[in-house]
């Protein structure tokens, strides 16, 4: 087996029982169609791709699940999206030197392929299908052994946005403060949507019982949303407020 393959296993920090499962996702077609296999488009990582989509899609979608409790569905579509992008792969790929070890064919080779965003995307992700189906029984624990370290880390420097957190944060400090019951009573309430349809702002109230407790505009009904969680804190007093950060009141 080629002294790479061998070095990408100590960097992921799984050893392959099969390392053809490795060979192969490592195998880009340019590489496979150089063979003059009848049957080269089963011999590159493109199958393995599209099972490791699925799984990378589940890990990231079971961790943001349970770490964001207080997250809309498209909040948490959102966040996904933006750590599991072909350019937050990319990253991931680099840190492990996946493109050292990409078996590409000459042509792509020289065109610099090994450092292509899209290739080295594809490549993570075939990757994570080769641990998952090399592993069998505790498959998707391997996966997310290997996984999860550059999700948490993505996530984390996402909440350095901005209020990106804010709603989450918000719905911890009440659960701990409050009985669950009192979860129920906290609103958000769209109140307005001024402007063209390209270019709308939204403002949002929020309250807890009968209290406004915050309110927020932005350009989309979620960031108006996480501004008057914001206030919301700042009202509490877990976060400063910011100028631009009006004082709710009562109703």
């Amino acid at each position: 087996m080629p002294q790479s393959m061998e070095e990408l296993q100590r960097r992921i920090g799984y050893a392959f029982r099969n390392p053809n499962y490795l060979e192969r996702a490592l195998t880009h077609s340019s590489f496979a169609n150089e063979t003059g296999a009848h049957d080269h488009h089963l011999r590159c990582n493109e199958r393995l791709e599209f099972l490791g989509d699925s799984v990378l899609s589940l890990i990231a979608s079971r961790y943001l699940f349970s770490r964001f409790p207080g997250y809309k569905e498209g909040e948490l579509s959102q966040l996904r999206s933006r750590i599991v992008c072909e350019e937050a792969l990319c990253v991931y790929a680099k840190e492990i030197g996946l493109g050292e070890s990409l078996l590409l064919g000459k042509g792509e080779r020289k065109c610099g392929g090994a450092q292509k965003p899209a290739i080295l995307a594809d490549a993570f992700e075939a990757v994570l299908a080769a641990i998952y189906l090399d592993a069998e029984k505790n498959a998707l624990e391997q996966v997310s052994d290997f996984l999860m370290p550059f999700l948490i880390r993505a996530v984390d420097e996402q909440q350095g946005h901005e209020l990106l957190d804010s709603k989450s944060l918000l719905y911890k400090f009440i659960q701990q403060e409050s009985h669950e019951e009192t979860l129920n009573d906290l609103e958000y309430r769209t109140i307005s949507a001024v402007g063209p349809d390209h270019a709308k702002i939204f403002e949002v109230e929020l309250y807890l019982a009968s209290n406004r407790i915050g309110c927020g505009k932005g350009t989309t009904i979620q960031q108006a949303e996480q501004e008057a969680a914001a206030q919301a804190l700042a009202l509490f007093g877990i976060v400063k407020e910011t100028e631009n950060q009006r004082k709710p009141e009562e109703t």
